[in-house]
Formats: structure tokens, sequence, C-alpha cells
């Protein structure tokens, strides 16, 4: 992979971040399940969101895409006898369409690249032959499933994934029966578990919140819609670290009144010291004022940590990240990764078992830090260089196609200086 150099400068303006690739995942998915065409805009085609449109054609989905606009029919979803679906490096691919494919009844192998194969899937070999899926793997991907999954009470833990729980909920109205999801433990990530609830709705399917858990009615249909996406809150941190690190950045196209659980950023920046503001068009601003160390626990929004360390290392005092555990299961380990590349930017970091502690420094200097082949590390230590007194070099510059293709190019229109340097 080549590797990027990211030059120090203070980056302002307004950018528009990628469609939320959380709300586009679910979309696709319910739109294939429905019968009729369903129009979905705007899409930004990342190789996550690509897994996921590849894999619903395999099931049986016709999607075309016009420039950012899918059109999706799922008139003939399940045709098939057979079908192998490759889930490149998605995390949400596989854990959602495990169930899904189940609910058709039809012999399915999911494979997938990068450390997805190892990524943890237990939670449906363990629950799913309970309800006629045969789960045939040796831990972990290729993972073939075959039998018609049956309706009925699922037992789930809430603090692995909430992926997990979002595939039943894609799949269970499907079957004829009602079911039941339970939850062993309180689930994590919740904001996105009402993200799958809404779009569902917005195709025509509804579950219902019970004490510890839903209670899903079976013989429900998915019906085409029209679905705008919504902007990337998870996106937007990476803008909101380099704006509360000196500079002002508007982000134009997010929704303040969103359910991704990573809208809380607009919070933790405040708390961190910056200046963010929201005008009347829903116009995200975030301005560098004097920044302080604070308490953020990630439980429900692991995927922030990477541009939030970036920030805690330039701030006042210290700040102390817990609840970080599954960062460790992610495209690498996240609380590694961060460790080391802060490091050698010279920020003063210490990994925790489930977070991070980081006393902010005045300034970092320029160094060749690690990308881990991970898009979230290369977009955050990218962003670092607002602070930095010599260039960074990030190796693995292409993993950012997993979610944010034109992120560099962003980074320029906002004034940033960056240039590929071929491996």
């Amino acid at each position: 992979m080549n590797s990027v150099k990211v030059s120090p400068c203070r980056l302002s303006g307004t950018v528009s971040v990628p469609p939320s690739k959380s709300a586009a995942h679910r979309a696709i998915i319910c739109a294939a399940l429905a019968k009729g065409k369903s129009i979905i805009r705007p899409v930004d085609l990342s190789n996550d969101i690509s897994a996921t449109i590849s894999c619903m054609k395999q099931l049986g989905a016709s999607i075309s895409i016009d420039g950012n606009t899918l059109t999706v029919d799922g008139s003939d979803i399940f045709n098939y006898e057979s079908a192998s679906l490759d889930c490149g490096e998605s995390g949400s691919t596989l854990r959602f369409l495990i169930p899904v494919a189940a609910a058709g009844g039809r012999q399915t192998c999911f494979t997938g690249h990068g450390r997805l194969p190892q990524r943890p899937i237990g939670v449906y070999t363990d629950c799913l032959p309970e309800h006629g899926t045969e789960c045939i793997t040796s831990q972990g991907l290729p993972l073939t499933i075959r039998g018609q999954l049956t309706s009925g009470v699922f037992y789930i833990p809430g603090d692995i994934s909430s992926q997990f729980i979002t595939g039943l909920l894609l799949a269970l109205p499907l079957l004829e029966g009602d079911s039941e999801i339970r939850l062993t433990s309180p689930a994590q990530s919740v904001g996105y578990i009402d993200m799958t609830a809404d779009t569902m709705k917005a195709f025509g399917v509804e579950i219902q919140k019970t004490e510890n858990g839903w209670f899903i009615k079976g013989g429900q249909k998915y019906k085409p819609h029209s679905f705008t996406v919504e902007g990337d809150w998870s996106q937007a941190a990476f803008f909101m670290t380099a704006a509360a690190l000196g500079g002002e950045i508007t982000i134009d196209n997010l929704n303040p009144c969103s359910t991704q659980g990573d809208k809380e950023c607009m919070e933790i920046y405040s708390r961190f010291g910056a200046e963010v503001t929201t005008d009347t068009n829903g116009r995200i601003t975030v301005k560098c004022k004097d920044l302080h160390g604070i308490e953020i626990n990630a439980e429900n929004i692991p995927d922030m940590v990477p541009a939030l360390s970036v920030t805690a290392a330039l701030c006042k005092g210290t700040t102390v990240i817990k609840g970080a555990s599954r960062l460790r299961i992610k495209e690498c380990d996240r609380l590694v990764a961060m460790t080391d590349g802060l490091s050698r930017l010279g920020a003063d970091i210490t990994e925790t078992e489930d977070g991070l502690i980081i006393n902010g420094v005045g300034s970092l200097h320029g160094a060749k830090v690690e990308g881990y082949n991970d898009h979230r590390i290369v977009m955050s230590l990218a962003v670092a260089s607002v602070r930095c007194s010599g260039d960074i070099i990030i190796s693995d510059m292409e993993s950012i196609n997993k979610s944010y293709p034109s992120f560099f190019e962003d980074i320029k229109t906002l004034g940033g200086k960056t240039d590929v340097i071929m491996g």
C-alpha cells in the first residue's frame, strides 16, 4: 500500500461528510427485502457499502447504481439454491446478513478479508442452531449456514456488538411466527439499534421494545420506499478534532436529531472546551478554544475513540477514556494502534485494559506512523497534523476506501496539504 504525507496546516472552511455508512447498510438491506423498487440516496460507494450491495445481489436482489443513487428491487430475493457472500472487511455486512440469509432458508457461505475472519460471530453460532439453522465453521470465517431459521425466543448478550441485535431484528419479521430477543446483559451502542428500528419502520416493518429486549411480530413484509441517507456523524469527528485543535470548520449535512450514537461527539467536543454551535439549517460549526482533559465512557461510541484520543493528546490536563474494550477486535486493535501512533508523535498516552489515559502536551512533532490498515487510524493520525511541528507520514493510505474514499480530497478543500508516497 501507499503512504500519505500530511504537512502541518490549520484547517478551516465548510465540508460535507459522506452519507452515513450505518444508515446506508440498513436501508440497502431493507430495500432488498421489499418486493418492488426502492430509491436510496445519497450513497457513497465505500468498500463496506459495496460489499453489502454485492451480497444483496447474491441473495437475489436487483441493484443498479447511477451516481450516488441506488435503485433496489427485492422481487427475486432468496430465489436461488445456494450463495457465496464475500463480506470484504465489513463487520456490519457479515453480522447483519447471517440471520437475514438464514431467514431465506438457503445454504449460504460467508467469507471475508483482513481481520474479518477472526472477528467474533459466536453469538450466532450459539443461538441460530437452536432455531433451525446449522452453522458450519472452525471458528470465524468461512461460515456456511443451512436450514430454515425458525421463530422463537433468542437470548443475546448486549455487551458484545449491537450488530448482532440488528441482524436478528432485520431477519425475524420475515419468519412465519412471532419472535422475541431477550438480552442477557445491558445493550451497548443503543443508538444504532434505534437506527435499525427507524429504518425498518420506514420500509413498513415494526418492532416493539420490551423490558429486556424486543418483540418482533412474524409474517411482516418490507415495502418499497424512497430513503434519504443522512450525513455520517462518525466521519464528522475527524473534522471536529481538526477544528478543536486549531481552526474553524462547518459541517453542512448532519442531522442534529439523528439516532446515530456517534452524534454524542458534539457534546463531547463541547466538554473538551471547543465552541460547538448549530444554526437554523442544522449546520454544525466547531471552533478552536482552550481545551482541557475530560473523562469519556466510550461504551456506546467506540468508533469515536481514535479521533477523540487525538484531541485529548493536545488538551491541558488528563483525559481518561474507558469502556472501549471492543476496539481490540476491530480492523486492528485500535487501543494499541492509537497508543503507538500518538506516542511516535510525542504524545503522553498509556493503554489500559479497556481504554486510554492521555496527559495533554503542548504540541506534537512529525514522524512516520503505522496506519495498521485501518481507516479510522489513518484519518485520526492525519488530523493530528494541525498541531505538529513536522510532517506525518502514515502507511496504508488506501484503507480509507473502507468508509471515506474522498477523505484526503476533503482535507485539501479545507486548506490541508497532503502528498501520496508510492509504496
